[in-house]
C-alpha cells in the first residue's frame, strides 16, 4: 500500500531547460540529478529536495502552467526565501490562513504555482 510520495512532476514548456536549472537549481538551490538515459530524450529535469524525494520537470505539449495545483515545499529561514525570490522578480505572496504555518505563494518561470511554508514547532 501506499507509503508516502517518491516525487511530485510539474510541467514546462520544451526547451526552457535553462530557465529551470536557474529557477530551481540557482535561485531555490536544489540540486539536478540526471535523469535515466531513456527519459532524458523526452526533454526536462530532475532535481533532488534535501528530504531525498524528487522534484520532476516534464515537457508537457502544449504547455499550460498549474495555477491551482501546486507542490507544497518545506523551508527553513522562510524570510530569506521571499526576499531572494522577491529580488529576482518573483511575485511573494504571503498568506495567514493556515494556523501555525507561515507561508507564501509565488509562481516559477513557467507560471506554476508554487507554495513555501514554515511550519511551527508545535504543529
Amino acid at each position: 500500500m501506499i507509503q508516502g510520495i517518491d516525487h511530485i512532476q510539474l510541467a514546462m514548456p520544451r526547451g526552457e531547460e535553462p530557465r529551470a536549472r536557474a529557477f530551481y537549481g540557482g535561485l531555490l538551490g536544489l540540486r539536478e540529478v540526471p535523469k535515466p538515459p531513456e527519459l532524458a530524450k523526452r526533454g526536462g529535469l530532475w532535481f533532488e529536495l534535501a528530504d531525498g524525494r524528487a522534484l520532476h520537470l516534464g515537457v508537457e505539449e502544449p504547455f499550460l502552467p498549474a495555477k491551482k495545483a501546486h507542490p507544497g515545499f518545506r523551508a527553513t529561514e522562510l524570510e530569506a526565501l521571499g526576499a531572494r525570490l522577491h529580488g529576482a522578480d518573483c511575485v511573494v505572496t504571503w498568506d495567514s490562513s493556515v494556523p501555525g504555518v507561515r507561508r507564501f505563494h509565488s509562481a516559477d518561470p513557467f507560471g506554476n504555482r508554487l507554495e513555501f511554508q514554515e511550519q511551527s514547532a508545535e504543529r
